[in-house]
């Protein structure tokens, strides 16, 4: 789905307002704090249900205010939008007229990825970072991920307890088998997952990365030794697990690596290389989740010209032609975007002041 219309009400300090996207690109400028930065916040929250800048919902709304209304039209005139009332405690889901309890619900209709100077974290912030971005390609291309994933994160809780509690051994069996079962499929789909992600990220590396693109490697840690039975490495860690209480192997501790010539990439790359390598995985993603999910997925870049050479925008510019997706990009001023802009007029440019969202003629 592409959004047609955005509609928000109190949220952050965005006024009141009904802004018409265009399907494909559009581009907002405006100073820091003026709100750009909130229009893809919204877009985001109804594509996760959360915020990429703050884990307190309340904060999101405008100040003053205990309720907030997000609310988007697609491209098919479909309308879904969550309303959050902190006083009342109540929240409100409606996907083409009918109502839902859970956030997850919007997810399923609207696949949103975005890029953000923040971003850098999926390098820098460890094995959980990069298990999310994994995990929610797979959430939005394989629709038994998300049941699988929760019966497993609930064997999992279990057998954390009995750790914990010093359960018997033979009651522990049953929640060590249940644990290496639901371990094992959870993942056979990350691996498959992977396998077809690698093959779409060497197109996209090679178009941003050119030079480096063959000395690349995406390695796939499933979480426990690979060829090894789960079973045998958890009544080999038992010792260990009954003194720390909880599970230390299986599919929860999966990781994806990001080498060049063996090395992590961000030990090698500098800031402008790595914000390209981070384009060429979100562009690998968003290709995936079309192909195999058949829906038009949504880009949101924060701060374009952030660690971005005009250079470096060029490439981008190119991959965005090569995408089937919206994109709605920010910046601080029009420089930052030119290259970006294409000569054919086929876009939108809103320029966003004090929280409100004006389109520009140019």
């Amino acid at each position: 789905m592409s959004v047609a219309r955005l509609i928000t009400h109190n949220f952050r300090n965005i006024e009141g307002s009904k802004t018409d996207l265009h399907e494909n690109l559009n581009f907002v400028i405006g100073d820091n704090g003026s709100g750009k930065s909130s229009l893809l916040e919204s877009i985001f929250f109804l594509g996760h249900g959360k915020s990429f800048r703050t884990t307190k919902l309340e904060n999101l709304a405008k100040h003053g205010q205990t309720k907030f209304v997000v609310s988007v039209k697609d491209n098919l005139d479909t309308q879904l939008g969550v309303s959050k009332d902190f006083l009342e405690n109540q929240t409100e889901i409606k996907i083409g007229g009918e109502k839902f309890n859970k956030l997850s619900e919007l997810a399923k209709n609207i696949a949103v990825q975005i890029i953000t100077p923040e971003s850098f974290k999926l390098f820098f912030g460890g094995p959980k970072e990069r298990r999310k971005f994994v995990d929610l390609g797979l959430f939005h291309v394989e629709h038994s991920f998300s049941q699988e994933w929760k019966d497993f994160s609930r064997v999992l809780k279990q057998r954390n307890a009995g750790l914990r509690t010093g359960l018997s051994i033979d009651k522990m069996k049953y929640w060590d088998e249940a644990f290496c079962n639901h371990s094992d499929r959870v993942s056979k789909l990350r691996g498959e997952y992977i396998e077809k992600f690698k093959q779409e990220f060497s197109i996209w590396i090679k178009l941003m990365l050119p030079n480096i693109e063959s000395d690349i490697e995406l390695q796939y840690l499933q979480g426990w030794k690979q060829n090894t039975s789960l079973m045998n490495v958890i009544e080999n860690n038992r010792e260990r697990e009954l003194a720390l209480g909880y599970t230390t192997s299986g599919t929860h501790k999966f990781d994806v690596r990001f080498n060049l010539n063996r090395s992590p990439v961000e030990s090698q790359l500098s800031r402008g290389q790595q914000k390209l390598f981070l384009l060429a995985l979100t562009f690998a993603q968003l290709k995936l989740i079309e192909k195999l999910n058949r829906v038009k997925p949504i880009l949101l870049i924060d701060d374009v010209g952030a660690e971005l050479d005009t250079q470096s925008r060029m490439l981008l510019n190119n991959a965005i032609e090569k995408l089937n997706c919206q994109v709605i990009v920010t910046a601080i001023d029009k420089a930052a975007i030119l290259p970006l802009v294409p000569t054919n007029n086929n876009y939108k440019m809103f320029h966003v002041k004090h929280g409100k969202i004006f389109e520009m003629s140019e």
